[in-house]
């Protein structure tokens, strides 16, 4: 089964209210957090919305 390691590269200070939302919906906070989560849809949607704030990584399981 296939994860997604997503880290968070930099702070959402100044950023729209949205990206700020979806970076706490995919369970980081502040930069250097990391967090795993299934490889689906929906975690790729938010990815994409603020893909210039993080970086992500596929982890076999």
């Amino acid at each position: 089964m296939k994860k997604l390691k997503i880290t968070q590269l930099r702070s959402v200070i100044k950023r729209p209210e949205k990206q700020k939302l979806t970076i706490k919906a995919l369970g980081l906070g502040r930069p250097n957090y990391f967090n795993l989560l299934p490889d689906n849809a929906n975690i790729r949607g938010m990815i994409e919305v603020v893909k210039h704030l993080v970086k992500v990584e596929e982890v076999e399981v």
